[in-house]
């Protein structure tokens, strides 16, 4: 499995799943974190798109949730031009 660091966005390829204490070998950031899951969502509270997820605080540190699944690594660092279009998206947003 090829996994791209929501860091520094450097390859790194695993043979299986990624495992909590797996760690970017560019920059050792943790890899089986929020940040770099599908179902993390900076726009919404709390962050997550799995209702039964109880999310970590820490989004950047390895984790042990069940419903990890990896995807395109995203920096939850957003410009303010960024934050105002999600929230402007999220007030119009269909439930």
């Amino acid at each position: 499995m090829l996994v791209t660091c929501h860091s520094c966005g450097a390859g790194n390829e695993f043979p299986g799943p990624l495992g909590r204490r797996d760690v970017c070998s560019q920059c050792g950031t943790d890899l089986r974190c929020c940040l770099q899951c599908r179902l993390f969502e900076p726009e919404s509270t709390p962050e997550c798109r799995e209702p039964q997820a109880d999310p970590p605080r820490d989004k950047d540190r390895g984790s042990f949730c069940e419903f990890f699944m990896p995807g395109p690594g995203r920096s939850k660092q957003q410009s303010d031009a960024d934050r105002a279009k999600a929230a402007f998206e999220a007030l119009f947003k269909k439930r």
